[in-house]
Parts: C-alpha cells; sequence; structure tokens
C-alpha cells in the first residue's frame, strides 16, 4: 500500500514537472517569437487594412504578406496586448527586422503610412490633381466635382465659383486612408492660416475684394517665380487698372487650355487672340477667378505694389525681366530681347 502511494506521488511530481517544463519550453518559444524578427528580408512590405476588418481578417491579410507564421501565438500576443479591438484601419509599412510583438504596437497606434507631396507655388487646380493622383491620395473625378461644387466651396469660406487659389502650396503628409474631401480641407485650411488680419485689411484698403486679390496674385506668380521682381510686376498690372488699361498677361490667354489639362510651354499670338473670360488681351480688368494657387510672396506682392510707374514689361530670357514706363522703351525692350530669341 505504502509503494503504490509512493509510486502515485511520483507520477504526480513527474507530471507535474513534465508540465512545467513543457510550459516554460512553450513560455521560451512565445517569448522568441513575440521578440524576433518575423524574416530576414529587408525590403518593406506595404499592408492595407481596410476599414472594418475583424482581427481574424486581418491575421490573415498580415499572414499572406508573410508577416504572421504561427497564428496561435500571434493571436495570444494580440490579446495579451489588448489588440484585437484597437487596431486602426488603413495603410501600413511594415519591413522583416521587425517583431511580432512591434507590428501588433504599430497597428495598435495607428501609424499608418503618410505619403509626403510638395506643392509648388502657382500650379493649378489640375497640377495639384496629378501631384495627389501619383500617390493615389484622391479620387480624380471627386476632387474635380468638388473644385467647382458651390456647397462644398461655401463649407470651405471660398466665395469663388472654383477652389482654385485656394489649394496653398506647401508639402503636406497625406495617407490613403484620407477621403478626397479630408485632403482638400487640409489644404484649403493652410491657405486661411496664411491669410492674416492685416493681410485682410490692405485689400480692402485697396479696394480688392478676397477674389480679385487671390487673383491678382495668382496672375504675379504665374508671370514670375523671382521673389524680388514681384512687387515691380504687381505694380505693373496696379497701374494698367487705374488706367484703364487691359492687363494683358500670357498666362491668362491659356489658362482656359490648362484648365482643361492641357498645359501650354509657349504661348503664341493665336492664343492671346482666344476670346476667353480669363484672357486679359480681350477682357478689361481682372479674370473671373484665380488663373493657380500662389503662394505668400505673389499674395503680398499684390496688396503691396512697388512704389513705381511702369506700364509694361517682357521677359529678358534669363528669368528675369526688362520693365518699362513708356510703349516706346517697351518696344525698343521687346526687339533687344524677343525678336532676337
Amino acid at each position: 500500500m505504502l509503494n503504490r502511494l509512493r509510486k502515485a506521488v511520483k507520477q504526480r511530481w513527474e507530471t507535474a514537472f513534465l508540465l512545467i517544463l513543457i510550459a516554460l519550453l512553450a513560455g521560451i518559444a512565445f517569448y522568441r517569437y513575440a521578440t524576433s524578427p518575423v524574416n530576414h528580408l529587408s525590403a518593406a512590405r506595404i499592408v492595407d487594412i481596410p476599414k472594418g476588418s475583424g482581427f481574424f481578417r486581418i491575421t490573415e491579410t498580415l499572414n499572406e504578406a508573410g508577416l504572421v507564421e504561427n497564428r496561435p501565438f500571434f493571436w495570444l500576443l494580440a490579446l495579451g496586448k489588448q489588440a484585437t479591438g484597437h487596431i486602426r484601419a488603413g495603410e501600413y509599412e511594415f519591413v522583416g527586422s521587425m517583431s511580432p510583438g512591434e507590428i501588433l504596437d504599430k497597428l495598435v497606434r495607428g501609424e499608418i503610412k503618410d505619403y509626403q507631396v510638395t506643392l509648388p507655388e502657382d500650379l493649378t487646380v489640375n497640377d495639384v490633381a496629378i501631384r495627389l493622383l501619383a500617390d493615389k491620395l484622391i479620387n480624380e473625378k471627386e476632387f474635380m466635382a468638388l473644385a467647382t461644387d458651390k456647397l462644398f466651396l461655401a463649407s470651405l469660406d471660398i466665395e469663388g465659383d472654383s477652389i482654385e487659389g485656394y489649394l496653398y502650396p506647401n508639402t503636406y503628409l497625406f495617407d490613403r486612408s484620407m477621403t478626397t474631401r479630408e485632403v482638400i480641407r487640409i489644404l484649403v485650411r493652410q491657405f486661411w492660416k496664411k491669410i492674416t488680419p492685416e493681410m485682410r485689411k490692405r485689400a480692402e484698403e485697396i479696394g480688392l475684394s478676397l477674389n480679385e486679390w487671390v487673383t491678382l496674385a495668382s496672375i504675379i506668380g504665374k508671370e514670375s517665380g523671382n521673389k524680388e521682381e514681384k512687387p515691380l510686376i504687381s505694380a505693373v498690372f496696379h497701374n494698367r487698372l487705374k488706367l484703364g488699361m487691359k492687363l494683358q498677361s500670357d498666362p491668362t490667354a491659356v489658362y482656359h487650355l490648362e484648365r482643361e489639362g492641357n498645359p501650354v510651354k509657349t504661348v503664341l499670338r493665336s492664343h492671346l487672340k482666344k476670346d476667353t473670360p480669363y484672357n486679359t488681351y480681350i477682357i478689361n480688368g481682372l479674370p473671373p477667378g484665380p488663373i493657380a494657387n500662389p503662394g505668400t510672396d505673389s499674395l503680398r506682392a499684390a496688396l503691396y505694389p512697388a512704389p513705381v510707374g511702369y506700364l509694361y514689361f517682357v521677359a529678358t530670357n534669363d528669368g528675369a525681366h526688362q520693365f518699362s514706363s513708356s510703349f516706346e522703351a517697351h518696344n525698343r525692350a521687346v526687339l533687344k530681347y524677343q525678336m532676337n530669341r
């Protein structure tokens, strides 16, 4: 009887030891799994977690990308981190050197992949759309529809007929979980951040509405990227407006083509004769709206023209312009710089 009891106790100890050993080995294996790289490939992998995906579907998506391998361990790790219900949908970038624990932490923090987009000054709405489409950040049809949607423009405090002029040039970080509306709102919000009460007051003082001010700034920006010259170009246009002269700005003559997605490299005489609402060789005063999206330098130049009497300018083919106060002097400059070209 005593021997049987001893034998039973021994078997229990052996079973307990075996269970402890199994648990220890499983714990070591689990720890190694949770902290070791999922694979040794250094190339980044993009994983898209769709909205509304459950945890098991997310696991399968990660597994298909080669980032899980051991599903039970991955589930257990997620339960331990309380991650199963806190993963943000979106596009993620992972590398093989990351451990499952690091992958889950990134998913829970919602560190979705960003795309850096730089929008230089004086791009048109079409140009902006092209740059955003390059990284699949917008729906093109929706973007162009919203660009002239009166209700949407009103929600952005834009009084004009188009969003042209209000997509502020800057470097932005976007992600693909953003909607087209959200992307546009970010661009316009940056515009309003740059518009100070002092600038609004100055526009009123010189008799320009907000839309007229942005329109003039857009023409100045399209005429020259030279910061120092912009107040001089602004002076030419202000002087012409005061005298009732046509602005005769080349970029306005081809804006209808730019608007249709047909950029023009060289402005021809036939363009200058085209009867469009924006062609300042045909119309008097300013066009009905901006022809591009100006930056701060152009916006300020439109408000503060240089105190000069210039009425004309012509490109000198080196990035600068020759300014003149008389038509005779202007003709001489044209002969010197344009005819030679």
